[in-house]
């Protein structure tokens, strides 16, 4: 794969990654990442 294509692909991957992270800011769902986020992370230690 040449250096173009290589390139023109990773930043069709990242425009995707963007486009799917403002996606899920705009439905509201970084509380519910979150909340899960602390949940795994206290699990992980043993308090939770």
């Amino acid at each position: 794969m040449n250096c173009e294509k290589k390139a023109a692909a990773q930043i069709a991957l990242l425009m995707a990654g963007i486009a799917m992270l403002c996606f899920g800011v705009w439905r509201g769902e970084v509380a519910t990442v979150l909340s899960k986020a602390i949940k795994l992370c206290l699990e992980c230690v043993g308090i939770g």
